[in-house]
């Protein structure tokens, strides 16, 4: 970096055109923070924003905060829908919103912050096209990674229309322990303060602290200096004093650097997440789903016959597998059910379908089919946090969060409806986030607009 400073809704630029595109943009009195609980609902605020001009049209970076990276696309949608935003919003779910947004132009550097636990994408640069793809008119991407493959989304490049770049960044966010940190101010509803390895309080959102550059929390290394992976164990929740150790906040401020603002979004199931699935069904018929649902990975070449084929014969999969579903959904007799078990692949159908009539008396079929597509090539993730590793992943946030940019708004997904962040812990995560938000931002304009099914603080 230049050492230029870094504003509220934009970032230091690279060329005439995008400063100029910055500085034309409008500035909110206070940052707003819309929290909603679907995570898809917030996309109808970033449109707002984008129509106000409070946010670009286009290069807007996104970092995401979440266990799940939420990058998938609506299979069947055709890619014109995104011109037609009341259109798209009908459309999307909580694991497909994002895409879209990448092909409409508007998101073009996406960063995705996971835990330790969530792993559905590898780590890294990951650089590749969103586009219209020519036979089917869907959205199709050219990423070769198993997150894509396996959902059926690749396409080779010249297969696709209108293609816009997206540079995904992968990075692994692990909780940390401040040594020395006050605990006990508003006692366990306040943001714990960090310090730097110096001693300095840096938990004041100053200005010039959010022009500081120390260490962002996000990998450590031990007085061996050998790294060390984040588990589930509270006496192994790291520790970070070196800012010299730590390099993926440089890669974030480059990636901001290369957009004309940023949106922070957070899903709460970040700090603390579920697999609901793993609840509604019993483990043995959880097994039969991995096995009914499973990815097989393209040759080793990954040769562009291959990707293809890999492709096309997984679409095949989960086609026949939705439509045995939705066969069932209007007779799931034995002779419906031998039928759809007989094709390769297929004989679980037999044992699965046993077993949910056994204890339910009326299967819903369509979400077991929904079930089993979160069971390709990896499980959704589940893990249940402790306080302490909530608090951790808490300081590690602010840890990054305070020598970053201010962002244009922030966006904040509850997922407990749908059991995804526990409905237990979710208030006192989200108190938690507003917390940390108001100690480096200020005064905030926070928007609760989830519906009153959920709790609330």
């Amino acid at each position: 970096m230049d050492g230029t400073a870094l504003t509220a809704g934009s970032v230091t630029m690279n060329n005439n055109n995008s400063s100029q595109q910055s500085h034309r943009l409008r500035k909110y009195n206070e940052l707003p923070v819309w929290v909603v609980e679907d995570h898809h609902d917030v996309l109808p605020f970033i449109y707002r924003a984008i129509g106000s001009k409070h946010l670009p049209g286009r290069n807007i970076s996104f970092v995401h905060f979440d266990s799940h990276p939420d990058l998938l696309i609506p299979v069947n949608m055709p890619a014109d829908t995104v011109f037609d935003k009341e259109a798209l919003f009908s459309e999307l779910s909580i694991e497909n919103w994002i895409m879209p947004v990448v092909y409409a132009g508007h998101f073009s550097q996406v960063v995705w912050l996971h835990p330790s636990w969530a792993q559905q994408i590898k780590e890294g640069n990951h650089s590749f096209l969103v586009g219209k793809d020519r036979s089917t008119t869907t959205i199709r991407v050219t990423s070769t990674d198993d997150y894509f493959l396996s959902d059926g989304l690749y396409v080779p490049t010249e297969q696709l229309e209108n293609p816009k770049p997206l540079d995904l960044s992968v990075i692994l966010l692990n909780g940390v322990k401040e040594p020395g940190c006050d605990d006990s101010e508003k006692g366990e509803s306040a943001a714990k303060k960090l310090k730097l390895s110096g001693g300095e309080d840096c938990s004041d959102g100053s200005p010039a602290a959010l022009k500081r550059v120390p260490s962002a929390g996000l990998s450590c290394e031990d007085a061996e200096g050998s790294s060390r992976k984040e588990t589930s164990s509270n006496d192994n929740m790291e520790t970070c004093t070196d800012p010299n150790t730590l390099s993926s906040q440089n890669t974030i401020m480059q990636i901001l650097a290369q957009g004309d603002a940023f949106v922070l979004d957070i899903d709460l199931d970040f700090f603390s997440v579920k697999n609901p699935f793993k609840e509604m069904y019993t483990q043995d018929e959880y097994k039969l789903l991995q096995e009914l649902y499973s990815f097989k990975k393209p040759n080793s070449d990954n040769s562009e016959d291959a990707l293809v084929d890999c492709v096309e014969n997984r679409v095949r999969q989960l086609e026949d597998l939705e439509a045995a579903f939705a066969d069932f959904c209007e007779d799931d007799g034995e002779e419906t059910v031998q039928r759809w078990a007989s094709n390769p692949g297929m004989s679980p159908l037999v044992q699965l379908v046993d077993s949910l009539k056994s204890r339910m008396e009326a299967p819903d079929y369509e979400m077991i089919h929904q079930a089993g597509l979160t069971c390709d090539y990896a499980e959704l993730p589940h893990h249940v946090s402790s306080e302490t590793e909530i608090n951790g992943l808490i300081h590690a946030m602010k840890h990054l969060l305070k020598n970053l940019p201010k962002p244009t708004l922030v966006t904040l997904a509850r997922s407990s409806l749908d059991d995804y962040c526990p409905f237990d812990q979710v208030d006192f995560i989200q108190e938690k986030v507003l917390d940390v938000l108001r100690s480096l931002y200020g005064t905030l304009d926070v928007h609760l607009e989830f519906s009153s099914g959920s709790s609330s603080i």
